[in-house]
């Protein structure tokens, strides 16, 4: 099999230029250099899948004059992905002009945030075992003054226990 040098020739200027384009910053050049290289791909996947030979499920030839069709689902697969690709570098580049021409589209800090940033040094605090252990878990914990709990409970635990059993009784 002979690979005509035309085909060969615009391939590599493809690639030539669509690797020059995607090394420059600009997005609008780098979405026009990956089309260029997705393009020079897919004529690369073109010429490497051999002769051509007849339809593998029309008629009956031998396997040898049948052609291949692994090398389509290639391409099919590259135009799929060169695609969603370019539409995703589409919708990067159509944000960043939106960003860059209004200027109400950026994020303004928090005053809160502002306030912290201000301060010179954070204070922290040394907590201790022994601390942790005598200090309760929760500040509302226990009875109130008469006895009673903020639900109006009088404050006894066991209230209300798993399996049935209530006050230390089981029910009927």
């Amino acid at each position: 099999m002979t690979m005509p040098l035309v085909l060969v020739a615009v391939m590599v200027v493809l690639y030539a230029c669509g690797v020059y384009l995607m090394l420059d910053r600009s997005l609008t050049r780098l979405l026009l250099g990956f089309l260029l290289v997705g393009n020079a791909t897919n004529l690369l996947l073109f010429l490497m899948s051999g002769s051509f030979g007849g339809a593998p499920i029309v008629g009956e030839r031998s396997a040898e004059e049948m052609s291949d069709p692994l090398p389509q689902a290639f391409i099919l697969t590259a135009i799929v992905i060169t695609f969603g690709v370019s539409a995703f570098l589409l919708a990067l580049i159509y944000r960043s002009w939106r960003l860059a021409q209004d200027q109400d589209d950026t994020v303004q800090d928090d005053e809160a945030d502002l306030e912290i940033t201000a301060t010179e040094a954070l204070t922290t605090v040394e907590v201790t075992h022994e601390a942790l252990a005598e200090a309760p878990e929760f500040e509302d914990e226990g009875p109130n003054d008469d006895g009673t709990d903020e639900d109006g409970r009088d404050g006894r635990d066991g209230d209300v226990a798993v399996g049935g059993v209530e006050n230390g009784e089981a029910r009927a």
